[in-house]
């Protein structure tokens, strides 16, 4: 079982490697960023838009949080053409992810959850401690797809490995 703590430093792990890898990419120009790469979202600005997309989508399971308005899984990709909303909508969905994480209580994180998966194509039902530990290993799956993209661009995003995270 994981604790409300394990979760508020995954949190602060999300924001430490989100500030890094949009500071790397804003060195590169919206071409560079919306430039496919064979990545299974394409590119660079494609992932983040998705990452983002994801995190919304179960926030909004299990908060006050609105759904993203995306036209599905595919549509993802596309929450946001302009590189600069990209990067606030971000912003604020970490300040409220640490806000999520810093409310939860042990109990919050017992017991199932069901829903209906649209990328299995059925109903559900997991524990929550595992959706939760999901949200972030979603993260951390995509980002490191685009920080590979972003070394591969000439970007210098940071270190990765969370014993480096400052204040940790």
């Amino acid at each position: 079982m994981i604790s409300p703590t394990h979760l508020q430093l995954l949190s602060k792990y999300n924001r430490w490697q989100n500030e890094s890898l949009y500071a790397a990419a804003s060195t590169l120009s919206d071409g560079e960023r919306k430039k496919e790469r064979g990545a299974y979202f394409g590119s660079i600005h494609a992932t983040l838009n998705h990452i983002l997309w994801g995190d919304r989508l179960w926030l909004s399971r299990f908060s006050d949080h609105p759904a993203p308005i995306a036209d599905g899984f595919d549509g993802s990709k596309r929450l946001y053409e302009d590189w600069n909303a990209l990067r606030e909508a971000r912003h604020k969905t970490d300040e409220f992810l640490d806000q999520w994480t810093g409310a939860l209580t042990p109990a919050d994180i017992e017991g199932d959850y069901a829903w209906f998966s649209g990328a299995m194509g059925r109903e559900l039902s997991r524990p929550r401690w595992l959706i939760f530990t999901h949200i972030f290993n979603h993260q951390t799956h995509h980002r490191g797809q685009v920080h590979a993209m972003l070394t591969a661009a000439g970007a210098k995003p940071d270190d990765t490995d969370l014993p480096f995270m400052p204040g940790v």
